[in-house]
């Protein structure tokens, strides 16, 4: 294997292919990136069985490449990585001069690493399945920010660390829970298809860092993997297995109080209040009234805090009620728009969040008791 590339854009691809890369891999092999060199392209994979990520580079104008010997190899990703930044190059030379011993050079800097057999690596299956569907980059960014903050962080049920996609002909619902607060999107799709699936909250993390230019992605799935392509690149997971909760029971239709409010202003007030922490967590109480409402939280170790909160109207009867500081501020911060209105049924029931203007989403929050 011998190739010529451009420094910046296989440093790219490298950064890409190495996103999938776990410090945990439970292979030897998956803490390398597999580099195939052929004709005119340059293809590098990295995995760690859960999530893997392909990417393709491509002969042009903007990406110089010139490929001498056909080839294959897996190289440690931190290694590779490495050397590839340090080398003060326009152009980056590599070959394999002696069985995987592979050689990196460009200019007078020359690095010669031990690899492993291309043969060794996994073989990873990237047929494109069946059920596929287009959207902007912005939007599915949009998506899984605005969803995959409320997934469970536990394992003891694995379905809900994941987000929840649905789809019956052109309406697709997005769905997160952790069972104490709720995030759900729904949008329309020009084509109709039919799924529904369950994405790792992790594998979602990995397609937003890919997401940084504004291309259409197309989202392909059937029930064993999900696969997303941007331009030369595929992002592929595995499916969390397991039938996801209906969710749609949980949220309250009819409320007895409302709360309007800046979204700037009650995110400021919740961030002041959340200091006050007991067993490292943070309960503000709202107290709400036509006249006045008020945000405070109380700790016996650390003290307490009293807002007024000058911005917001109320409609209802007077009411109180407790919630986690933090599911509030996550879910309030994922909304776009001016305006924040809180939709409540009473003291212990749970409570709807959305941005005025915007039935698109909705975020549900679980309240709490409090003693004091």
């Amino acid at each position: 294997m011998y190739f010529k590339v451009s420094k910046k854009d296989f440093l790219q691809a490298l950064s890409t292919s190495a996103r999938a890369i776990s410090n945990y891999s439970p292979l030897p092999a998956f803490s390398g990136i597999k580099i195939e060199a052929e004709k005119d392209r340059l293809i590098l994979t990295g995995s760690d069985s859960d999530i893997s990520i392909q990417t393709v580079l491509l002969q042009s104008e903007d990406c110089p490449l010139e490929v001498t010997d056909n080839g294959a190899v897996v190289l440690e990703s931190k290694y590779i990585l490495e050397i590839v930044r340090k080398i003060d190059a326009d152009m980056i030379e590599v070959e394999m001069v002696d069985g995987t011993l592979t050689k990196i050079s460009g200019k007078s800097a020359e690095f010669k690493i031990n690899g492993m057999p291309a043969q060794e690596y996994p073989l990873i299956d990237f047929a494109k399945p069946a059920e596929a569907f287009t959207m902007s980059s912005p939007m599915l960014k949009k998506i899984i920010n605005q969803t995959s903050f409320a997934v469970s962080d536990k394992e003891t049920r694995p379905v809900l660390t994941g987000v929840n996609f649905t789809c019956d002909a052109t309406s697709l619902q997005c769905v997160a829970t952790d069972s104490y607060r709720l995030a759900k999107k729904t949008l329309h799709l020009k084509n109709p298809v039919k799924f529904n699936i369950t994405v790792p909250g992790k594998s979602l993390s990995e397609v937003v860092k890919t997401l940084d230019v504004e291309s259409e992605v197309e989202i392909a799935v059937n029930d064993r993997k999900a696969q997303f392509i941007v331009d030369q690149t595929i992002i592929q997971t595995r499916l969390i297995d397991g039938v996801y909760p209906e969710v749609n029971r949980l949220i309250p239709l009819e409320f007895e109080y409302e709360l309007t409010m800046d979204i700037k202003d009650l995110l400021g007030a919740i961030d002041r209040a959340s200091f006050i922490k007991s067993d490292g967590v943070s309960v503000i109480k709202f107290s709400l009234s036509e006249n006045a409402c008020v945000l405070s939280s109380k700790s016996l170790e650390v003290g307490s805090s009293t807002e007024v909160l000058n911005t917001a109207s109320f409609s209802g009867n007077p009411l109180e009620i407790s919630c986690n500081g933090k599911y509030v501020f996550d879910a309030v911060r994922a909304l776009e728009g001016d305006l924040v209105k809180i939709s409540l049924c009473g003291e212990m029931k749970p409570f709807i969040i959305q941005a005025v203007g915007d039935d698109s989403l909705i975020q549900l929050v679980l309240p709490v008791r409090t003693y004091a």
